[in-house]
């Protein structure tokens, strides 16, 4: 069985995105500060040949986390990870596409709460994606089980693919600055499917020791 993350693959703004581990501290002391956070908003023109620079683009900010309140204008809340990552952007959009954009900062937004929504339901949207990958991770254990294929190789095959679902769910949680409601569910759909992993090596162990 394999779980496809194809749309995690890693972009090339990866190196300024944050690291999970370090997240939390600033998601509280920055995008929350005095209960309402500050948003970077990201205001672009690009040519519209080639057509590849736009997809770029979105491709871009989609795995920033941002969301598009319109076409071409993108907002985020406000770090420091993610202003340098949509300042690196900026300067990409003018200087190797030859475009225009202004990265704008905002501490006060008229129609904040919907603004809020849009983006936790954005990674919500994302976590839903995992849950169903869960789903299909027990399912495929499931399968092994049934047709009773207890080896090794069927073993690191699922724990290779749970390590994805983890560091899937990382780079989501990463994004998730404002505390999106599904974020528990899958850390115990993830737990779950650990748990999932733990029988099924124990099934594989014990059909080893059988053979001898």
């Amino acid at each position: 069985m394999s779980v496809n993350t194809n749309k995690e693959a890693p972009s090339d703004l990866e190196a300024v995105m944050p690291d999970p581990a370090a997240v939390a501290p600033e998601r509280q002391a920055g995008a929350r500060a005095q209960g309402s956070p500050a948003w970077l908003l990201l205001v672009y023109r690009v040519p519209s040949e080639p057509t590849r620079l736009r997809a770029a683009v979105w491709r871009k900010l989609r795995n920033l986390g941002a969301i598009y309140m319109q076409n071409s204008a993108a907002a985020m809340p406000r770090t420091a990870q993610s202003e340098r990552a949509m300042r690196a952007l900026r300067n990409e959009i003018v200087e190797s596409m030859s475009g225009k954009a202004f990265l704008i900062n905002s501490t006060s937004i008229i129609g904040e709460t919907d603004l809020v929504e849009m983006f936790n339901e954005a990674r919500n949207d994302e976590y839903e994606e995992i849950l169903d990958k869960c789903r299909d991770f027990h399912a495929g254990v499931e399968k092994e089980v049934r047709e009773e294929h207890f080896t090794y190789g069927e073993l690191e095959e699922n724990e290779e693919d749970l390590v994805k679902l983890k560091g899937w769910y990382q780079k989501v949680k990463a994004r998730d600055m404002l505390g999106a409601s599904l974020a528990d569910k899958v850390s115990d759909a993830l737990a779950d499917c650990a748990a999932t992993l733990e029988e099924f090596a124990a099934r594989v162990y014990e059909a080893d020791s059988a053979a001898l």
